[in-house]
């Protein structure tokens, strides 16, 4: 059975976007590694205009999407064990050992938020993960799905073309990806550094690493804090 991404929506038109194209639109629409369904939340609203919202208990600005309607749209959906999340700020960061995790899954079935959210009694009840793609606010779920889709996606056998890549990416191993250089050699003056011109297979590999390492330390001091507790960890145990 193929990985089976289900996003539930109020606007399955944005769908596939930028899943439909490269290397990852090709493993869905010719290879069919992987597929891709939306769910019309409107459509299981019982107001006749199609509301799915209604406002704060509480009070307070905005709309919140109502838990019954949300309930309804993922009840029609055969779930196969797939984990259900939703997309929200103020979800858990999304990691890539997490990513692993759902790309081994049968799929995985996503909830795009709007308004200033969703019940809290649907998340609860159904058991949703709610999960921030970064410390920023969208005005809603969908292109933050995407970008849950196509971490995952990118992992199931045969949709990359090379599959040592993925191993070599940002995350993989707790560091950032290093520089990445290609012809023409020089560009504006500035030359590609020797060492990756030198045939030196060694050489490279430990330039790449030193890179990696400065790269994190500099840019994510929080990856290279727990990077250098992993690497502790790992001598304690020898």
């Amino acid at each position: 059975m193929a990985f089976t991404a289900t996003v539930l929506t109020m606007f399955p038109e944005a769908f596939p976007g930028p899943l439909g194209v490269s290397l990852i639109g090709t493993a869905w629409r010719e290879q069919n590694l992987w597929r891709l369904e939306t769910v019309d939340i409107r459509s299981f609203s019982n107001d006749k205009r199609g509301f799915l919202d209604d406002t704060p208990a509480g009070g307070g600005p905005g709309q919140v999407m109502r838990a019954d309607v949300i309930a309804s749209a993922l009840d029609s959906v055969e779930r196969g064990g797939r984990p259900l999340l939703c997309m929200s700020a103020r979800g858990r960061p999304l990691t890539q050992a997490r990513v692993r995790e759902w790309a081994e899954a049968p799929g995985i079935i996503v909830l795009c938020g709007r308004f200033e959210g969703v019940d809290q009694r649907v998340l609860d009840a159904r058991g949703f993960e709610e999960v921030s793609v970064g410390d920023a606010v969208l005005a809603g779920g969908e292109a933050a799905a995407m970008v849950v889709i196509e971490a995952c996606v990118r992992l199931v056998p045969g949709v990359l073309g090379n599959s040592v890549s993925a191993g070599d990416d940002s995350f993989e191993d707790g560091l950032l990806e290093h520089p990445q250089y290609t012809r023409p050699r020089v560009f504006e003056e500035l030359n590609i550094p020797e060492v990756l011109t030198s045939g030196h297979h060694g050489k490279v590999e430990a330039w790449r690493r030193e890179q990696r390492e400065l790269t994190t330390r500099e840019r994510r001091p929080d990856l290279w804090a727990a990077h250098l507790a992993n690497q502790q960890a790992k001598a304690d145990r020898k």
